[in-house]
């Protein structure tokens, strides 16, 4: 019998613990925008040799550019 929370936190986990742990099997890993920013207001990806920047705007959305 297959168990539909195995995806989902438990109860007892803290809020970094999905974003810091593998990514569940045929699930997508979730990582939270306050994890990956970690208190800047934009970074850097590195993405098959290319640098992207992802920034947070003045209203909270996000943006991507090359």
């Amino acid at each position: 019998m297959q168990d539909d929370k195995l995806d989902t936190p438990s109860e007892t986990s803290t809020p970094g613990d999905a974003a810091s742990s593998a990514s569940p099997v045929g699930g997508t890993r979730r990582v939270s925008s306050a994890e990956l920013f970690a208190g800047a207001r934009e970074i850097e990806i590195e993405h098959n040799g290319r640098r992207y920047q992802l920034r947070i705007t003045q209203t909270g959305k996000l943006i991507l550019t090359a």
